[in-house]
């Protein structure tokens, strides 16, 4: 497994514009060491456990990125240095994270995870249940958070026309909330969508920031 390789390779596919979040769960700290000498610096993890271990002992210029399903009683442990947290699902979720921001004196860029998959598994708030929670406008008095845009992940499946219709629902709920909310704030921004397995079809539909594991790391060991 040439992980450098596999990352040239993927970097080299991406507009300028486009960041790498390369996702590192489930992955000893040596294959991170291998993407870090080849340059990268924004890593993906989705477990608190795990990603303290990693924090702890890897390289401090690393920017984390907190990708998975977050329960509010976990953010304690990241918030000292989290870089990123993607799949903001709740309000609770969010006034928590403001919470502990400012005990550490820290603003957390977060993402609205939304729910565009068909799949029932997965988190995230419905567009309505999105512009519900941003028209009740409680979360303007949060000080320690910025809300940096959305996230969404796509059904899993070899339907390209599904994959690509719910990247573009996203795109589209992403420039109605700018639009609507966030119209003079440069803040928000980023739209986090497309894996390793959809990532060009996201950048398609707008994506600024894809979460690559597998096409980098390999499969991932459980």
């Amino acid at each position: 497994m040439d992980i450098q390789a596999n990352l040239k390779e993927v970097l080299t596919s991406l507009p300028a514009q486009v960041k790498l979040v390369a996702v590192s769960k489930f992955h000893p700290n040596e294959s991170i060491e291998q993407a870090y000498r080849a340059g990268q610096r924004i890593f993906g993890e989705s477990k608190v456990q795990e990603l303290t271990g990693k924090y702890e002992t890897l390289p401090k210029d690393i920017e984390w990125h907190f990708i998975g399903h977050l329960q509010t009683n976990k953010v304690k442990y990241i918030a000292p240095y989290i870089a990123m947290i993607h799949a903001v699902d709740s309000y609770k979720l969010l006034a928590e994270i403001d919470k502990q921001a400012a005990k550490n004196g820290r603003v957390i860029p977060c993402l609205l995870e939304i729910h565009i998959a068909q799949e029932e598994s997965k988190y995230g708030f419905t567009f309505q249940e999105c512009r519900k929670m941003l028209e009740a406008g409680e979360w303007k008095n949060l000080t320690h958070i910025c809300i940096a845009g959305l996230m969404g992940m796509a059904t899993f499946t070899e339907d390209e026309t599904e994959i690509k219709r719910e990247f573009d629902s996203l795109k589209r709920f992403f420039n109605e909330i700018k639009q609507n909310y966030f119209a003079d704030r440069d803040t928000f921004r980023e739209i986090s969508m497309g894996m390793s397995h959809d990532y060009p079809l996201a950048i398609e539909a707008g994506s600024t920031l894809v979460r690559v594991g597998s096409k980098i790391f390999g499969e991932r060991i459980y």
